[in-house]
């Protein structure tokens, strides 16, 4: 009897391909092990094994696998479940839900590999340049790769040199899959077994009395194995006799010692655990009140002012479920934030504790993935970014989604465009799990949610404490500038609270919601600013790099000394990033210590960890940084925070402009005054008499919800109605506009016209030389929603089918807010 198998394969095709297998293969393999199966001409893929069974496709004849990769699945089944979801949900397919999910470690693809044909010898003269440069490097190892091809001759396209070797038979080309991932091993070492009596090592030390160094190694042996009785490294046993490596080596090659190595993760926690904090009066009600909302539902909102210590509350929630053994998750918005808290869990649960994020390396996420997987004591907290929802749970208990509100919960680039909030409540149900979702500004939809009863809601209205909320106050800085009280981008009164704060030996945090020096550089003679030749965007200005940037495609070209379209020197620059605020600040303050935290100054690995560090440590004086500034970092000794330019977020084009800005100021105002003394937070803005900052310079939060809740009724937006948003994509105008106008209309057909807005510009029109065009979908919650989706599928079908517009991109977001 024949088998086969369905393998979802990670590259954006609709359904699971079928392969055949042998028998003994089908008895050995199991849902969610990986194999390498061909595709297409020549391609070999990672494809995981979806299901086993007898049935051959019916439209193609089922290749067969090339071979397995695993032993055991490294995917569970409640995973396959959450992917179907993702993919139906969010409108793409399961393998690029797959590519999101799995490190690209699991993802291999395979690579050319070109070898020498020994038999066919070719004279020098039968060969162009390009042709004996490969066979002569052909000649010196025996296989290369495309990759190197290309550095060894220097251009990118090599593909015709290869097949005229080909086609003269001095080599041949083959498709291999390589492994990524290697374990990291160290080498232990122990005495061997004829030394291990005392006589024989009496003997061995009186052998040895020639050899000081090589004695002295084998008493710190002796004397770190009494201390520990834990295996000793290599590495620890040489710093420890402060000995050199030909010393242990003369050691082990006359049999006195013996290595052997072992596997080891490469994050491990090494420090000592402590008790958990006791809870206050408020906290502690807190707590109750959430416990009791379990009871009913699955899902609670915990609505905290700023510092009134949420982060000990879901700490406490943690230690009452880690004796049952089961797996808890914990969702940050930002790496920023995670580098704060896991110094903090692990400081509550040692090496309980496990980490997921984009800085980690393929290796440490490949070693994380693992020990979930296989249920180890060490990963039994795993604390991260959005990616970190999508790992192999199997017995998950709990989940807190911390700062809910925040934006960075969104993907919106490549594939599936989730919202980890929504994906994390859709799996805490597939598990059966609790689900705490925390903020001190809960987003519109939540908070609609949690009033509907569709959630549980718990206030917490007291700082942690009793500290008071910080004292916002509003300077108009056009009033400023026309007095002349302005000091480059700082307000008099701003400055004063400044020195003040300095001169008490308190810290600073100032936000400017950009990067860079300053967006636009202008010609004072004919007005041209240097724009991206690639994207609708003028080129920031970067001055510790002294070059301009494009933000969206990282194109850059060397700071212009003259005008590029007259030719006059005299060029000026216009608005200003958080660079040009940190170069004013030292002028201002050369005795004090400044520093900047955005994406150009974090880039490593451990960036966060160095500013964060250094600023909680006070060895830093005044902080300036964009939006990663706002979200839960938890500083002792800021008194003051400013806000440079509130304007620029509340004139931004889109429905939750408002809302956003109400979050953003109330979230950094939040980093203020986190000990006994009142923190102050000065909000500079043109317009002083806008809703939105009056509401939040006196917290009033109720009445930005039951303002913004009323608009979005109005004019029909979330929670009242979803939003789908059809993205289209292509290097010709002409071709995107009459594509976008088909798509509009078609869906207008099936829809109706009320429900479609469109197509439109957005706000940046062409990005890396594509132009581009949106078409929003409004669906009342009262319709259905698969129906629609499967309306919008059949478009994007027909759309597909016509042959002029197969090369226009088509990019769906669900709920694309």
């Amino acid at each position: 009897m024949p088998y086969f198998i369905d393998a979802i394969l990670p590259i954006p095709v609709e359904k699971a391909f079928t392969y055949s297998i042998t028998e003994a293969e089908a008895k050995f393999l199991q849902a969610g092990m990986r194999v390498a199966v061909p595709f297409g001409k020549s391609k070999v893929y990672a494809a995981l094994v979806k299901n086993i069974h007898t049935t051959p496709p019916t439209l193609y004849e089922a290749k067969e696998i090339e071979h397995i990769l695993d032993e055991t699945p490294i995917v569970t089944q409640k995973q396959f479940e959450l992917w179907a979801w993702m993919a139906s949900y969010y409108m793409c397919t399961e393998g690029e839900v797959m590519r999101a999910s799995l490190p690209s470690a699991f993802l291999l693809e395979s690579e050319t590999i070109i070898r020498l044909q020994p038999e066919i010898l070719l004279q020098d003269e039968d060969l162009q340049d390009d042709e004996f440069l490969i066979y002569e490097a052909l000649q010196h190892q025996s296989v290369i790769k495309i990759q190197e091809v290309m550095d060894i001759l220097g251009k990118r396209k090599v593909l015709p040199t290869i097949k005229k070797l080909l086609d003269k038979g001095a080599i041949s080309v083959q498709e291999e899959v390589y492994e990524q991932y290697k374990p990291k091993l160290v080498t232990f070492v122990q005495i061997h077994a004829d030394y291990k009596d005392e006589t024989a090592f009496n003997e061995l030390l009186d052998s040895l009395s020639r050899a000081p160094k090589q004695r002295e190694l084998l008493l710190t042996f002796f004397s770190l194995k009494a201390k520990t009785n834990k295996p000793i490294s290599t590495i620890a046993l040489k710093k420890a006799a402060n000995a050199t490596a030909s010393q242990l080596k003369a050691l082990i090659a006359k049999g006195v010692f013996e290595t052997y190595k072992k596997r080891k993760d490469r994050i491990v926690f090494e420090g000592e655990t402590s008790a958990t904090k006791t809870l206050n009066t408020h906290q502690q009600i807190a707590l109750s009140e959430i416990q009791e909302c379990f009871e009913t539902q699955n899902v609670c909102l915990l609505h905290g002012v700023t510092a009134s210590g949420k982060t000990e509350i879901y700490v406490s929630l943690i230690e009452k479920l880690l004796h049952t053994g089961k797996q808890i998750l914990y969702l940050l918005p930002e790496i920023a934030l995670t580098t704060q808290l896991i110094a903090r869990l692990q400081n509550y649960f040692g090496e309980k504790v496990a980490v997921f994020h984009s800085k980690y390396s393929v290796h440490e996420r490949v070693e994380v993935w693992n020990n979930v997987l296989k249920n180890a004591s060490k990963a039994q907290i795993i604390i991260g970014a959005r990616s970190a929802m999508l790992l192999p749970f199997h017995d998950l208990e709990f989940i807190v989604v911390d700062e809910e509100h925040e934006s960075s919960f969104k993907q919106y680039d490549p594939a599936p465009r989730y919202h980890a909030r929504d994906t994390a409540i859709v799996l805490g149900h597939m598990f059966n799990a609790k689900v705490v979702l925390g903020s001190a500004t809960p987003s519109v939809e939540t908070v609609y949610n949690a009033r509907q009863g569709k959630y549980g809601y718990v206030y917490l209205g007291h700082r942690h404490g009793n500290i008071l909320m910080p004292e916002i106050n509003l300077v108009d800085i056009k009033e400023k500038q026309r007095k002349r009280e302005m000091t480059g981008h700082f307000s008099d009164t701003l400055l004063r609270a400044i020195t003040d704060a300095l001169g008490l030996g308190e810290q600073v945090i100032l936000f400017q919601n950009r990067r860079g020096f300053s967006p636009v550089l202008e010609c004072k003679t004919c007005g041209h600013a240097p724009q991206c030749p690639n994207c609708d965007v003028s080129l920031t200005y970067h001055k510790y790099r002294h070059q301009l940037r494009c933000h969206y495609c990282g194109h850059h070209i060397a700071m212009q000394l003259k005008c590029m379209a007259c030719g006059s020197p005299d060029l000026t620059t216009k608005g200003f990033g958080t660079e040009q605020i940190e170069a004013e600040l030292k002028e201002l303050y050369p005795d004090h210590k400044i520093a900047r935290m955005d994406s150009d100054t974090t880039r490593g690995k451990y960036g966060f960890e160095k500013i964060i560090t250094a600023f909680e440590q006070e060895e830093i004086d005044i902080l300036v940084g964009t939006q990663m500034l706002t979200k839960g970092l938890d500083f002792r000794n800021v008194t003051l925070v400013g806000i440079l330019n509130a304007d620029s977020m509340l004139n931004f084009p889109d429905f939750r402009a408002h809302e956003r800005s109400y979050q953003l100021i109330a979230q950094v105002s939040g980093r203020a005054g986190r000990t006994e003394k009142q923190g102050k937070v000065l909000v500079q803005t043109y317009n002083p008499y806008h809703q939105i900052l009056q509401q939040v310079s006196v917290n009033k939060f109720d009445a930005m919800f039951q303002e913004q809740l009323q608009e979005r009724q109005d004019f029909k937006y979330p929670p009242f109605y979803r939003l789908v948003r059809i993205t289209l994509k292509h290097r010709d105008y002409q071709k995107i506009e009459e594509a976008s106008v088909w798509v509009a209309k078609a869906l207008r057909q099936v829809l109706g016209s009320d429900a479609v807005l469109g197509p439109e510009t957005p706000p940046v029109a062409r990005i890396r030389n594509q132009y581009r065009r949106n078409v929003l979908i409004k669906i009342n919650r009262k319709q259905n929603l698969s129906h629609i989706k499967g309306l919008i599928g059949r478009v994007q079908t027909s759309f597909k089918a016509i042959p002029q517009y197969r090369s226009v991109r088509l990019i769906i977001d669900v709920d694309c807010y």
